[in-house]
């Protein structure tokens, strides 16, 4: 938790020209796993704990913007609750600890709000994206579960991510902090994965670095010899020799700040000589992105630059055909590249995405493409000075891809077929850091995490 200065000033730079009423930030309750009293690790709703900084469940935040002020609304515990809980500091306290000196019980939430609408007074809230904040909300505004999903704040959402996409320095030094854990998980994981290791106990050895610290993962670890599939979530298979692992992981800081970063690991410690071409060129697709970013480019032609870097290294490798950029615009490239190059990422790994991905990585100057691929890119939009965007391109060899393009015939002649299906065993590529946008330029966060050739194959002898 930062000074209670900080939150101070965010909450007054919420309000600046904001429309008369109240602002409603409900936080997240525990949410169980198989019975009540059993729940999964609590996560707080980043944006009431961008705005309060409290990490406890059952608490709401109202900024009235007629006066600007503040009030939080939660419980005190008793007696039955300090039995199991122990003493815990009350909400006064909690509140002054964020700025915050106007508390009250929960209970009377329901009255504040149910009396500002009697008079006409405004309340805006943003979507809520777990069933029991619509709920609550049904309830405290005295709406149908439908009525509250319609009346979610537009224009909120937009201040919101206005505020929270340019990342102070008390918030960048946290990401930073998060990435030196995640650094040693990585380095971890390349002494691991070796031949006749199973995947779950290089994730272990991952998690065991975090517990120690008593964080959480940011996101479940992908660490897979599957690394074409992008999200591969199963950790049940042996490492073989000449397997290449795509190893995406991340820890959260105890402040909520998240790190994504990705690595691909030649198991036996070394890339073969069909691997390092298109380790390379991924890496150059990487590289050749993140410096060109700066404030005023757009993310959407970063990826296409990525795109390109790779259709140029490819085509001299046998698989594309034609011009680079012919390639590109039409969309072929994807069969390779099929996501995007990245995403915001902050307190939360996809930062602000439950507010809406369009609304987060794209405004009216920049729509989403339709094109397969580019229609997957989260962050389109242009860069400001201190967001914070992941840079991970990738190529994967995806056989069902390979082979329904084929039938269909698409992009025959620009795409070599023959060379793909030669490859269709080989796996994925993925190489991912978190880059600070910077007034002249950008910055990758944290202390470098081996990614050339050279470097991870030093760690892993």
């Amino acid at each position: 938790m930062f000074a209670a200065e900080v939150y101070q000033q965010r909450r007054s730079r919420l309000l600046a020209d904001a429309q008369p009423g109240l602002m409603l930030f409900i936080g997240n309750v525990d949410a169980p796993m198989n019975y009540l009293h059993n729940p999964y690790p609590f996560v707080q709703d980043s944006t009431f704990r961008y705005l309060f900084g409290l990490n406890d469940a059952g608490l709401a935040g109202v900024v009235d913007t007629r006066d600007g002020s503040a009030t939080l609304f939660g419980n005190d515990v008793d007696v039955a609750d300090i039995v199991w809980t122990g003493e815990l500091p009350t909400l006064v306290e909690r509140g002054a600890s964020v700025g915050v000196r106007a508390t009250r019980p929960y209970a009377e939430l329901e009255q504040v709000l149910r009396e500002a609408l009697l008079k006409g007074v405004t309340v805006q809230y943003l979507a809520p994206y777990r069933a029991e904040t619509v709920l609550e909300l049904a309830r405290l505004l005295g709406r149908t579960a439908d009525a509250v999903k319609r009346g979610a704040s537009q224009a909120l959402a937009q201040r919101v991510v206005a505020l929270r996409e340019i990342k102070g320095p008390e918030e960048i030094a946290e990401m930073e902090r998060a990435l030196e854990v995640t650094r040693d998980m990585h380095i971890a994981a390349m002494k691991a994965a070796r031949p006749g290791t199973v995947e779950y106990q290089a994730v272990g050895a991952m998690e065991g670095i975090m517990r120690a610290r008593d964080w959480q993962l940011a996101y479940p670890v992908i660490f897979s010899r599957r690394g074409e599939v992008l999200h591969n979530h199963r950790h049940d298979q042996v490492l073989q020799a000449g397997d290449l692992v795509v190893n995406d992981t991340g820890a959260s800081a105890d402040s909520g700040y998240a790190s994504d970063i990705t690595r691909t690991i030649p198991v036996g410690g070394k890339f073969s000589e069909r691997q390092r071409p298109l380790y390379e060129t991924v890496l150059a697709m990487q590289l050749n992105a993140i410096a060109a970013m700066r404030p005023g480019v757009r993310y959407f032609d970063m990826h296409k630059l990525a795109a390109r870097t790779m259709v140029e290294h490819m085509t001299k490798l046998g698989f594309f055909n034609g011009p680079a950029e012919k390639v590109v615009d039409s969309g072929a490239y994807a069969i390779a590249f099929p996501h995007g190059l990245g995403h915001q990422i902050g307190l939360d790994v996809h930062d602000m995405e439950n507010l809406g991905e369009d609304l987060v990585g794209y405004d009216e100057s920049q729509p989403r493409s339709e094109l397969f691929g580019l229609g997957y890119l989260r962050m389109g939009k242009a860069l400001q000075a201190g967001m914070v965007i992941t840079v991970e391109p990738g190529i994967y060899f995806i056989p069902a891809l390979i082979d329904a393009w084929r039938r269909e015939g698409k992009f025959s002649e620009m795409i070599n077929y023959d060379k793909f299906d030669a490859y269709r065993d080989f796996g994925g590529i993925r190489i991912e850091d978190n880059v600070l946008v910077t007034e002249s330029g950008s910055r990758v966060l944290g202390t470098p995490i081996p990614k050339t050739v050279a470097e991870v194959e030093a760690v892993m002898a």
